[in-house]
Order: C-alpha cells, then sequence, then structure tokens
C-alpha cells in the first residue's frame, strides 16, 4: 500500500504489512511492517529492531478482526511509524479473558516447561536458581534456592519426589515439601529434562557429554558417554529401553543397564525430545531440518523435510504428529504425510505444543499470543498475551494450559477446556507430571 498521510485503510487481522514511501532521493521504498495488538498496551508496530507503542483508544476493548488504521507519520524514528485508532473487535477473542492467573517468577526470562503433580501442584524453575512450587489458584507454596539457574523441566515422581537440573552442575531430588533429599554432582550444566523409569530410575543428560542413570536413593547406577552436549531430554519405551539426542548428531537408544542398543545419525545436533507412538514408533527432529520417525529397531520409517531446524519436540494427536519447525506448524499424519502447516511468525519457535482430547491443539505464536486449532477449523482460539511464551506448554487433567510467558508463569483454561489427548505422548515430556515414559492405553 502507498503512504498518504491521513489515509484510512483496513487490516483484516494483526500481523506483516509493508507501506511504500519516498525517501530523501525520492525514490520509492517498500517497508515492512508487524502490528501487535495487545489488550494492556493497546497496539505496536515494530520495524527491525524498533518498536513504538501506542496507548489504548476509548474504543479498544480487543484485538481487532477488522482494525482501521490512521496512517499519520510519527516524527523522532528512524523509521516512519503510524498511529492509528482500533474501532473493530474480534470474533475470535471471549468477551471474558481465559487467563486465570499470572504469576510472577522473575526478572528473567523463564524456560523451564512446568510440571503438574497429581494434588495439581505446579512445580517451574526460574534463571534466578529457583525451583518454584505453586498452588493451582497462583499462589506460591515454596522456593528452593541452587547455585545456578534453571532450564530443566522438573519431573514429578509417584512418591512425589521432584527431580530437576541445574547449572551449577548439579542434578537435584526435593520431597513435595520443599526439602532437600539429595543432589548429584555432574561435570557440566544440566538442562536436560529428566524422565522416571518404572522402577524409580532417573534418567537424564548433561553438557558434560554423559548420559546418566540414577537410583531413587540418588546413587549411580551407571553413565554412557556420548560425542557432544546432551541437552535433549530422554523418552522411555514401553519395553524400557531409553532414548535421547545429543549433539554430536545422533539419537541414541539404550537399554536399561546402560547398553547400546544402536544409534541413528543425523547431519546437525539433536536437541529436541523424541514422542514416541503406542507402537513403539519414535520420532524426533533435528536442526538438520528434517523430522525422523524411526522403528523400535532404529531403521528408518519415514523422514519429512520441514526446512526448519527445529529444537521443538514432537508430540502425538489421535493418530496425528505435531510439530514446530524454525517458524512453521506442522500437522502430519503417522505416515509422514502434511495434513496441513501454519506460519507461526517471522520469528523463530522452539516451544513444543499440547494437544487436546477434543482434538484442539495449542501452540506458542509469536506475536504474544497462544494459539489453539483444530483440523476441522483453522482458529478455535487466540489467548493475547502481554509477552511471548518462553516455554513448551503443559496441560492439567481438568484442562487449564500452563506456560512461562517471559518472566511469568501462566495459567489459561481454553473457552473449549478438555484434558490431554489420550494418545501415547500429547506434550512435551508425555504427561502432566513429566515423566518422559509413553503412556500405554
Amino acid at each position: 500500500m502507498f503512504l498518504t498521510p491521513g489515509r484510512t485503510i483496513k487490516l483484516p487481522s494483526p500481523g506483516t504489512f509493508s507501506l511504500i514511501e519516498k525517501n530523501e532521493s525520492h525514490q520509492l521504498v517498500a517497508r515492512n511492517f508487524f502490528l501487535r495488538i495487545s489488550r494492556s498496551i493497546g497496539a505496536s508496530i515494530r520495524h527491525s529492531s524498533e518498536i513504538a507503542n501506542f496507548p489504548r483508544t476509548s474504543g479498544f476493548s480487543s484485538p481487532p478482526g477488522n482494525a482501521k488504521l490512521n496512517l499519520s507519520p510519527m516524527n523522532g524514528l528512524r523509521h516512519i511509524v503510524f498511529a492509528f485508532a482500533l474501532t473493530a473487535t474480534c470474533s475470535l477473542c471471549p468477551a471474558q479473558s481465559p487467563i486465570l492467573w499470572s504469576l510472577h517468577l522473575s526478572e528473567r526470562d523463564c524456560t523451564s516447561t512446568p510440571a503438574i503433580a497429581t494434588d495439581g501442584t505446579i512445580y517451574v524453575g526460574n534463571f534466578d536458581g529457583n525451583l518454584l512450587a505453586i498452588r493451582p489458584d497462583g499462589k506460591m507454596k515454596w522456593t528452593f534456592k541452587t547455585g545456578l539457574e534453571i532450564k530443566s523441566s522438573p519431573a514429578v515422581a509417584g512418591d512425589g519426589s521432584v527431580y530437576f537440573g541445574s547449572r551449577d552442575r548439579k542434578f537435584y531430588a526435593l520431597t513435595s515439601l520443599g526439602k532437600l533429599k539429595w543432589s548429584f554432582a555432574t561435570g557440566a550444566w544440566d538442562d536436560s529434562s529428566p524422565a522416571i523409569a518404572t522402577d524409580g530410575t532417573v534418567y537424564f543428560g548433561s553438557w558434560d557429554t554423559n548420559f546418566y542413570a540414577l537410583s531413587p536413593d540418588g546413587s549411580l547406577k551407571w553413565k554412557f558417554p556420548s560425542g557432544g552436549i546432551i541437552d535433549s531430554s530422554p523418552a522411555i519405551g514401553a519395553d524400557g529401553t531409553v532414548y535421547f539426542g545429543s549433539h554430536d548428531g545422533n539419537l541414541y537408544a539404550l537399554s536399561p543397564d546402560g547398553k547400546l542398543r544402536w544409534k541413528f545419525p543425523t547431519l546437525g545436533p539433536v536437541t529436541s525430545s523424541p514422542a514416541i507412538g503406542a507402537d513403539g514408533t519414535v520420532y524426533f527432529a533435528s536442526t538438520d531440518g528434517n523430522l525422523y520417525a524411526l522403528r523400535t529397531d532404529g531403521t528408518q520409517q519415514w523422514r519429512l523435510r520441514t526446512g526448519g531446524a527445529s529444537e521443538s519436540s514432537p508430540v502425538l494427536g489421535n493418530g496425528d504428529v505435531y510439530v514446530i519447525a524454525g517458524m512453521q506448524f506442522y500437522s502430519l499424519s503417522s505416515a509422514g504425510k502434511i495434513n496441513w502447516g501454519w506460519t507461526t511468525a517471522e520469528v523463530w519457535n522452539d516451544t513444543t505444543p499440547v494437544v487436546l482430547a477434543n482434538g484442539d491443539a495449542y501452540f506458542a505464536w509469536p506475536w504474544f499470543s497462544l494459539m489453539g486449532v483444530r483440523p476441522s477449523q483453522p482458529i478455535v482460539e487466540q489467548v493475547k498475551l502481554n509477552g511471548n511464551i518462553t516455554s513448551s506448554l503443559t496441560a492439567a487433567n481438568n484442562g487449564t494450559i500452563y506456560f512461562d510467558c517471559g518472566p511469568d508463569l501462566i495459567a489459561v483454561a481454553p473457552t473449549n477446556a478438555a484434558p490431554p489427548a489420550t494418545s501415547s505422548w500429547p506434550m512435551f515430556r508425555a504427561n502432566p507430571q513429566h515423566t518422559g515414559r509413553v503412556a500405554v492405553h
């Protein structure tokens, strides 16, 4: 569109648009902008690294479906941006906000995905080095301090023990009351999120390139050396096989006693966590831009070139595979055929989506939204936020979805709330407790 000061135009929705203006040499120049709408600040237009915020107008009550923009150049910015008035409302947005509560966790962005115990307690780490326990109503129960940042997502055992790693080179076990049971020293950062076997064995990887198996009392059962950093989180199959990726480009399969069953090479570091189907198929993404499906013997079933170097982990619906690769959100058949794709935005997205029992799939959509989609309807819900989602999504059995949004923990009740899908791996780490163990129905 051409710039004419004072001209009113309509945009169908927030998103990217281009304006053509004359530069100092009277040449026509196209500039790309991104329109973001937020209940709290009103709206903003982003160009490159510059953001101009505009206050809420009296008629602005929710994100627009057809927003009128009154273009007026503003002085003092390197690139021209435009003030505007918002006059329409969004049919996607409920009259009442689905956000149940927000809890400030830190002064820095948090990336530890929350885990949910069977009593509803939410556990999450922050970059101040704290593991936090939070009640379902958003009130703090307790905090436990470690020596450095916590990127690892906690896992909750059947007896209530909480396991997680820290960048202080220790792996921790706490009671449900926040008391230290034991800690185990490794040689580097421990960003890998643990998996818990049916016999209580705890598995995790470390930046020291080793993969560890610990007894419930914290003693070392065995360790397995890989050829690179391990920040991939392990997955446990129905037969006890443990799968994990490494920066050496391999996906490994180990027996419960630590023996190598096989390894599968890719052309890039494997940082995502594998998902395991009910038939034992192992799905994982690599930074080589491919999504892989492997048989239990380590042979390739299929490979899909996504074109995005994915650090997101796949999840499974009832017969479908969902994954974020680069800037795309894909739904695939179990045979690796694309059902549909969704461009998440012109921003890298390495979070993991969640699939609900009603078929809705929720994912992080930069800028500043939680999106819900389903096969029969492109968008079922868009929850506007005050920042980008910085962790994967966890769904509780009552349908509440939890995630980190920068320095805050957010609880959202979807309009069509439903428990997690009854598939074997509907979310990051398989279930709300994040045991990383395949569910067999």
